[in-house]
């Protein structure tokens, strides 16, 4: 790019004072932003050359000595687009850091180790003013984040999960609950659609965080994927009727080796649940869930009964289209948002308010939404199929085997069980 591109449209109003006076420093911040997005516009030109599209775009606040202007980013059908020489990606959350350690070293709560932090980041020569614009900044960004509304976008999959970290609150430092909701919309693109702390992981705290989603605009629900927490679960049945409920499976495989008397049975379990969900045909599945229940209750009846108790549940990503059923059957997503958060909130320790650890794990998750924006997870056409034929994803009525899958599965079974010393029980 040898030349900048002319200002499309009309010049903007000079703006001046109410006495008349020209506003200098507006004039420079509006010109200023208007030269930085026709640039980034132009760059984005460039990078189509080949075939490429462009997407839209999504705003980002870069404050200056100017004042504060809007960056409209470019964003590509294929592959990303970002002013790395412009604005660092990560700012938020590093700020958020730099603040809630300042929060605490100014409120004298902090431990030795992290006031060492807070010198490592510069957060101890920080003023008091400069901690408040910056909390300012970040709590306006977090605040559209967890209020948003996505009235005419429909949420077929959702995944939900609870992670703990130390605050302090009333006085004395406890584990405080951070609840948290993915979902995958008809789009194809990931979102953050909530985030919310509350005091335990109950029943009425999961009913009150998911009508708050509905209330904004997330309908269309499909299916839930989560852990089988009793409270959990009954609050999705209500909140949001029709939906299936998928229970993830690592949490069932991990639930049922706890189960195990000793190493080598825990082992044996591990190792027959494995083989079961590596499969991809849902007869064959169903088939080889049946069979694993059987042996594995005859060995150790709690294990049998918990896989009989979980097995609708557990099954449930089947009745879906194929491209969606690996994702669908786990709450991964969930596990690395929350994995990520852990790392980030290391720093801190102990949050010295409920504010602050809103703030910081907002601007985590603000920067995982806008990285999710970017690419889509599902196509677009395999989620209107979910929605228009889901009777072609249905299981067959019983009995739905001619033998063929039933043989194989036993075949597997008795492999698995070789593999791990043991002899299969007669049918």
């Amino acid at each position: 790019m040898d030349t900048l591109p002319a200002l499309q449209g009309p010049m903007p109003e000079i703006p001046r004072f109410d006495d008349g006076m020209v506003n200098l420093n507006e004039l420079v911040r509006t010109l200023a932003e208007a030269l930085v997005n026709e640039v980034m516009d132009a760059q984005a030109d460039d990078a189509c050359a080949e075939g490429n599209q462009r997407n839209g775009y999504r705003e980002r606040r870069l404050l200056t000595s100017v004042g504060p202007i809007t960056l409209r980013i470019p964003k590509l059908r294929r592959g990303t687009f970002f002013p790395n020489d412009l604005i660092d990606r990560y700012s938020r959350v590093d700020r958020a850091v730099v603040a809630a350690v300042a929060e605490m070293v100014a409120s004298g709560v902090s431990t030795r180790k992290v006031e060492r932090v807070a010198r490592t980041l510069g957060a101890d020569r920080m003023s008091a003013s400069q901690v408040s614009r910056i909390c300012e900044a970040l709590d306006a960004t977090v605040s559209d984040l967890r209020e948003r509304s996505f009235g005419g976008v429909r949420f077929p999959y959702l995944w939900i999960d609870a992670t703990y970290v130390k605050c302090r609150d009333g006085g004395h430092v406890s584990s405080c609950a951070v609840a948290t909701a993915i979902g995958a919309a008809d789009t194809g693109h990931r979102a953050l659609l909530g985030l919310e702390a509350v005091d335990a992981e109950d029943y009425a705290s999961w009913r009150s965080f998911l009508l708050s989603l509905r209330e904004r605009g997330v309908a269309g629900v499909l299916c839930v994927t989560s852990d089988a927490h009793a409270g959990l679960r009954r609050a999705i049945e209500e909140v949001f009727p029709g939906a299936a409920w998928q229970r993830c499976i690592v949490h069932l495989e991990r639930n049922a080796c706890a189960l195990g008397r000793n190493r080598r049975e825990r082992r044996l379990i591990g190792s027959v649940l494995s083989a079961v969900f590596a499969e991809s045909d849902p007869d064959l599945v169903r088939e080889l869930y049946h069979l694993a229940a059987g042996e594995l209750g005859a060995a150790n009846a709690a294990v049998g009964d918990l896989l009989e108790e979980a097995e609708p549940d557990a099954l449930a990503h089947l009745d879906f289209p194929p491209a969606h059923r690996r994702r669908l059957r786990t709450n991964n997503v969930q596990e690395r948002a929350n994995r990520e958060i852990k790392r980030r909130a290391r720093v801190v320790q102990v949050f010295p308010s409920r504010k602050s650890l809103i703030r910081l794990i907002g601007a985590v998750l603000s920067e995982m939404d806008e990285e999710w924006a970017c690419r889509r997870w599902f196509d677009g056409d395999s989620i209107a199929e979910a929605y228009e034929d889901r009777s072609k994803w249905a299981p067959a009525p019983a009995p739905s085997y001619d033998g063929t899958a039933a043989e194989h599965a036993a075949r597997i079974i008795t492999v698995v069980l070789a593999d791990e010393g043991c002899e299969r029980r007669a049918a």
